[in-house]
């Protein structure tokens, strides 16, 4: 009898446990638990992230230092050209890159030729072909291919991929996910900051993309770069500054949220920036009618009653740090950045109409896609729409200013230094960007500071990988830096890096 009872009581123990087991994801997953995770979302914070890192540039200015923009901050200057590993730059770019490819990866999988996802799944992949290229353009050789695979795929371990392999299967993602937007698939909607979903403006932006990067490895490769170019330039790219791929901020919110040069005036005075002394005599010289927007008169000027510009000297040494007195130079304009009542708020550009331009004006010289009388309008066409765009919201270009728009009695490498200059003003406030295109370019004519650093006096051409990249996949490490002409430092020149 006792036998029985403990086998009944056995028997409903067992099912019991069955039953429970049958439903224990359903009983301990909260109402409120977040199961899946919405496409739209990683998307919308990458598009941001990405485009906030420039203007935020940490650590301290460091590029923008480098390509005489910024002079750093007052006490310590990134710009004296001292070697250091940028494990932020490396880890944040990684971090990018592994969000998005959750979207190829895992959460769209196997939606490639569905409406629900063909398209979403298009654009990702876009934004992170953007991401790889700024990554490659700042590092050199990369792990690539080998990262970036999905959960069940990882690799602790990858190989260093070539920049020129990683540019050439750029170039053709690319290609096939421009080919996979259809304007009848399902839309981000408002989740894309960039274009609110319409595809007709992607296809100008991935074409737009695949100009900068054909235009990028031109003194590389240039039967690659020719085609690419060619190719770009015979499909629709960004036409107007309506077209322009920008992140919205917004005057009144969190630090999180407002445009990165106002972060500067939120953190504290000790924290500003100051203007470069080769930015700001560009702009007075040339009567460039940016001046008062971009920069602040000195505080010692305005004291004195006569409100002047003056830039801050960059890589300067310990004893010319010491002799500074802040209040004779020149930050980032107040009245313009930190103006809670500017309306509406300065968007954050991701890439222009004005670059796009700039780019058709130097294939225009080279006759691809273009011919080469093609290219002063372009040029000019660049730097009318970089006066328009906000905050400078310039229309007509004073007569004083004129003169820079003129390709006449020009030699093309003057008219190419024109273009660089000109683009280099442009691309103030996106760090990254412009000291990608002065390597790639040469131009503006940049005279190193004072201060020798690690570079014997020489500004640098590329970064440092991350000491925890070097600690932790040391073999493949290793052999990527065995590559290098001289070494992982700031003096090696990437690939692409000829001029």
């Amino acid at each position: 009898m006792k036998n029985s009872i403990k086998s009944l009581i056995l028997t409903g123990v067992v099912c019991l446990m069955q039953s429970c087991t049958d439903d224990f994801e359903k009983i301990n997953t909260p109402p409120t638990s977040v199961t899946t995770i919405d496409a739209g979302l990683i998307l919308s914070k990458a598009q941001k992230d990405a485009a906030f890192a420039e203007g935020l540039e940490i650590p301290n200015s460091q590029y923008g230092s480098w390509i005489q923009q910024w002079a750093g901050g007052a006490v310590v200057s990134s710009s004296r050209y001292v070697e250091q590993s940028d494990n932020n730059v490396w880890d944040a770019h990684y971090t990018l890159i592994r969000n998005l490819a959750q979207i190829r990866t895992d959460i769209l999988k196997g939606k490639e030729t569905d409406p629900s996802g063909r398209t979403k799944l298009a654009i990702a992949k876009i934004v992170e072909i953007s991401v790889w290229q700024r990554l490659t353009d700042l590092f050199g050789d990369i792990p690539f291919s080998e990262t970036a695979l999905g959960s069940t795929d990882v690799n602790n371990k990858p190989k260093f991929d070539t920049q020129e392999s990683v540019y050439k299967t750029l170039i053709t993602d690319l290609d096939a996910a421009i080919g996979q937007l259809n304007a009848s698939d399902a839309s981000y909607g408002t989740a894309d900051f960039y274009f609110k979903g319409d595809v007709t403006k992607w296809k100008k932006y991935g074409n737009s993309l695949k100009l900068r990067l054909g235009m990028r490895i031109r003194y590389a490769d240039a039967t690659l770069a020719q085609k690419t170019i060619t190719e770009a330039m015979g499909q629709p790219l960004l036409e107007s500054n309506t077209d322009n791929a920008t992140i919205p901020t917004y005057n009144n919110a969190t630090n999180a949220n407002v445009h990165p040069l106002l972060n500067q005036w939120l953190t504290g005075s000790s924290d500003l920036r100051y203007l470069a002394n080769t930015l700001v005599s560009q702009l007075a010289t040339t009567s460039d009618p940016r001046l008062p927007f971009i920069a602040q008169p000195s505080v010692n000027s305005v004291k004195a009653g006569a409100p002047s510009y003056k830039g801050m000297g960059v890589a300067l040494t310990d004893a010319l740090l010491k002799a500074l007195v802040k209040d004779d130079y020149s930050t980032a304009s107040q009245s313009t950045f930190f103006n809670k009542d500017y309306s509406p708020a300065i968007p954050c550009i991701v890439m222009s109409f004005s670059d796009v331009s700039f780019y058709k004006a130097e294939a225009a010289l080279e006759g691809w896609g273009a011919t080469a009388d093609q290219a002063e309008s372009f040029y000019q066409a660049g730097v009318k729409a970089a006066l328009a765009q906000a905050p400078f919201n310039i229309a007509t270009v004073p007569a004083t200013f004129s003169k820079e728009l003129s390709f006449t009695d020009l030699s093309k490498e003057q008219k190419l230094q024109k273009i660089g200059t000109q683009k280099w003003i442009q691309l103030f406030g996106r760090s990254y960007e412009a000291f990608t295109e002065w390597r790639r370019m040469g131009y503006p004519l940049l005279t190193p500071g004072p201060n020798v650093g690690s570079t014997a006096g020489t500004i640098p051409r590329r970064t440092i990988y991350s000491s925890r990249e070097a600690l932790l996949n040391e073999t493949n490490y290793k052999d990527a830096v065995s590559k290098l002409s001289k070494g992982d430092s700031y003096i090696s020149k990437i690939w692409w890096d000829k001029k």
